[in-house]
């Protein structure tokens, strides 16, 4: 059947999105001053991502002032190639500015600033009023402003601090080399002001209860937050819906004693229910109103879906059926701009895992990843372990502390998201602790019952596992070679739940060695075409145990790092970090029915050049979902092949492979292979591979032909040489010159040195604020040709969702 995604008017919004502003003008700060209004929940969130400037706080005054507030959010404080990053470079204290008014109307209400992420710490200044710091780099914080704003002509100041502070997951003293991927700074997600009633909705959290039984409930849990006249008697009511159609009311007065307090709503008899599954990831919203004195204040609204997800010693249960995880580990660092990453590139590595590399879980390693990557995993489907910033060092009390504020936040924030089936609580591969680990489990227990915990372990922690281990799923990061060649995976742990959280990697399986090869693109053919070997081994010898949940393998994309990396760029992906699959996705682009798509992936390049020709060997993998592949070679019938059932039992479609040891190689001569791949009697898929480098050309192509320029926005414009039919030509060189015209501009290195990529590269290309128009761009390459593409730009209404940036068809 053809992959199904059920997707919603409706999206999930962040906090600051998601709230709806007053029923009325406030008049006064108390209570009872609220007066109905025409348009009850009109919006009351101003974006501020755009007039920004920036300067180094040292050099603030001598620099006679902040200069061309031309900056746009998100954003990282220094410019950034895609390989060859400097620490130094971000690691300071820099100042953002930007002025802003106050609209007529939000006059003598609540007013807060919300700020997506910043890295590393921030202190918010409002005219001049200082407001206390914040400490972390990947999660939302938000400064009450009442009280501060003049009616026009504020000062917006935040000053960053990028240095590599006690902050998780700095601190060591070791310095950035001792974290496994690079942090640099800058206001790294959006920020907007928001006015809000004197009492409104801070958090609602809608929990579906015994989901597999026909008495399924939503206890939907309202947090309010109330600045004064207290004790008020509200009156909350929620409404589920499934697209338009409404599927439960409930409502109920209740007295608000406190300011910060919580109330309780519950849906009953939800029978008609359609569950969040991987194939059919079924989505309702919840809206929340709070109303008083009969009058509407303010609504929230959510996404929820409904699914049990459990871990069991014998396995995993989706909704109560045995479903073997299938995932890989990501970053969500990206060339050229780090982590200031706009939605549309965040939600596209949702799609490139789920519908490209047919994962059906990611790990986001080793920090909480987007509210927009979550969002697109919620509509596709893909299932979630979420975690906490660290890698490996667990710092002083002040370190922990703020470890357990992050955990907090991250549960908070993403408890709504469906796609979460796992809570992260331990520091990435830290050693044990059991009192701070306690504290952390305890925590997450505390805000969401719903889902167990766990964090990976090393073996060095694995061995005191019976008395130092406390959370509710054993999760082991395995690298060993057994034998040597030979991907090792170790049987699960008795009595407890198990997951194998990392493997793979950079483990250099053909000597037994830990870390000690690269995945680069233009590296060593050999380690090239072993690398999705290792990977369907590793899956394979997971799935041989019958009480391990499943494998989430290290890892999706490539990125900056200063361990184990060629120029700051480490390679263990299976892609590149322009999300660009190299020879080691074969194995994934080939795990799907070929009832939703055919597929055909040599592990290996068809190219007779010395430095390809490696790869074409007595054992040449090719992956596919068909069940024989037939060979040409220039026309002749070369060999009929038949998947490796018996080496790659526990695979649903194990590799191929073909023998070219006994070809005979003329360098005059330039064969031509094509692979017809079968299911039954039927021809599905037939793919053609050149060997004759004189009819290489320049593939240019973009992800998106539409940008929306009044938001953050762009899209990735990829290039790379192919042969006469498409399929990629490693090792390359020369520069690739893009030549741009239009209402944008290239994010990116231009000219390009595709040699260093393995004859590939990429930029990103972003709208001007507010422009409409075609953006055109030439791509050319000394020997390889031009190719051009054109993307149509427009100002589109401003949204807060997934709306902006929709999953787009498969």
């Amino acid at each position: 059947m053809k992959e199904k995604t059920s997707i919603q008017p409706l999206s999930r919004r962040s906090f600051i999105r998601d709230c709806a502003a007053t029923a009325a003008l406030l008049q006064s700060s108390g209570l009872a001053s609220f007066a109905a209004a025409e348009t009850p929940f009109s919006d009351r969130v101003q974006p501020l991502d755009d007039g920004w400037s920036l300067r180094k706080q040292a050099e603030l005054a001598s620099s006679g002032g902040m200069g061309a507030a031309s900056i746009r959010l998100p954003h990282a404080v220094v410019p950034l190639s895609w390989k060859n990053w400097d620490p130094a470079s971000w690691q300071d204290v820099w100042v953002y500015r930007r002025q802003f008014s106050l609209p007529a109307a939000w006059r003598g209400q609540r007013l807060f600033l919300h700020f997506e992420r910043v890295m590393a710490a921030a202190t918010v200044s409002v005219n001049g009023h200082a407001l206390p710091q914040h400490s972390g780099g990947f999660l939302p914080f938000e400064r009450e402003i009442t009280g501060l704003m003049h009616e026009s002509n504020n000062l917006l100041e935040v000053v960053v601090d990028a240095r590599w502070l006690n902050i998780p997951p700095a601190g060591s003293p070791r310095g950035p080399v001792a974290v496994d991927y690079l942090l640099p700074g800058g206001i790294t997600g959006s920020v907007q002001l928001q006015a809000l009633p004197n009492i409104f909705l801070r958090e609602v959290f809608a929990k579906a209860m015994d989901v597999l039984s026909p008495d399924r409930r939503l206890e939907i849990i309202c947090r309010t937050d109330a600045a004064s006249s207290l004790p008020a008697d509200v009156h909350l009511s929620a409404t589920l819906r499934q697209g338009n159609r409404t599927v439960a009311t409930v409502s109920k007065t209740q007295t608000i004693n406190r300011q910060d307090q919580e109330t309780t709503l519950t849906l009953g008899g939800l029978r008609d229910i359609e569950l969040w599954s991987i194939d059919q990831p079924h989505l309702y919203s919840v809206d929340v109103t709070l109303s008083l004195e009969g009058k509407p204040l303010h609504r929230r609204s959510t996404r929820v879906g409904f699914r049990e997800a459990r871990f069991d010693v014998d396995g995993f249960y989706l909704n109560g059926k045995r479903t073997r995880i299938f995932g890989l580990n990501r970053h969500e660092l990206y060339p050229y701009v780090g982590f200031a990453v706009p939605s549309r590139l965040l939600r596209r590595d949702a799609e490139i895992l789920r519908r490209q590399f047919n994962c059906n879980m990611v790990r986001c390693s080793h920090y909480p990843q987007s509210e927009a990557f979550l969002d697109a995993c919620d509509e596709l489907g893909l299932m979630v372990w979420q975690e906490p910033p660290g890698w490996q060092y667990i710092g002083d009390e002040s370190w922990q502390d703020l470890a357990l504020g992050d955990v907090e936040a991250m549960v908070r924030r993403d408890r709504n998201h469906p796609a979460i089936v796992i809570w992260g609580v331990r520091i990435n591969e830290s050693r044990n602790d059991p009192a701070l680990y306690q504290k952390t489990r305890a925590l997450a227990k505390s805000l969401d019952g719903t889902r167990p915990t766990s964090g990976s372990m090393t073996p060095s922690s694995r061995n005191g596992w019976k008395t130092e281990w406390h959370q509710d799923v054993f999760a082991f990061d395995d690298y060993h070679a057994d034998p040597v060649g030979s991907v090792g995976i170790d049987a699960p742990l008795p009595g407890v739940p198990y997951l194998i959280t990392e493997a793979v990697g950079q483990f250099d399986y053909f000597a037994g060695k830990r870390f000690d090869l690269t995945y680069r693109r233009a590296g060593d053919v050999k380690v090239q075409t072993g690398q999705a070997l290792f990977h369907a081994e590793a899956h394979d010898k997971a799935a041989s145990f019958p009480r391990c949940a499943g494998l989430i393998a290290w890892c999706a994309f490539d990125y900056a790092s200063l361990m184990n990396a060629w120029n700051t760029v480490k390679c263990p992906g299976v892609a590149d970090v322009f999300r660009q699959p190299k020879l080691g996705a074969a194995f994934y682009l080939s795990q799907v029915d070929p009832a939703v798509r055919a597929v055909i992936e040599p592990s290996f390049y068809w190219d007779f050049d010395p430095a390809a020709a490696a790869g074409l060997s007595e054992h040449a993998a090719i992956f596919s979902n068909c069940e024989r592949l037939e060979l040409l070679i220039d026309g002749k019938s070369w060999a009929t092949l038949h998947a490796d059932r018996a080496g790659f039992p526990n695979l649903t479609y194990p590799p191929f492979f073909a023998d070219f040891s006994s070809m005979k190689r003329d360098a005059n001569q330039f064969p031509h292979l094509r692979i017809d791949g079968y299911v039954g009697s039927t021809r599905v898929l037939s793919r053609s591979f050149s060997s004759d480098r004189s009819r290489d050309q320049l593939s240019l192509l973009v992800d998106d032909r539409e940008l929306n320029s009044s938001v953050s926005d762009a899209t990735r414009l990829a290039f790379a040489a192919v042969d006469e039919f498409g399929a990629p030509r490693a090792f390359v060189t020369g520069e690739v010159t893009l030549h741009i015209e239009g209402p944008g501009e290239i994010v990116g290195d231009n000219p390009f040195q595709i040699g260093d990529n393995g004859g590939s590269g990429a930029v990103w290309v972003k709208p001007a604020s507010g422009a409409n128009g075609v953006i055109r761009i030439q791509a050319a390459h000394p020997v390889l040709g031009t190719k051009s593409v054109s993307i149509q730009v427009r100002a589109s209404a401003v949204r807060r969702s997934s709306e902006d940036f929709p999953i787009t068809a498969p």
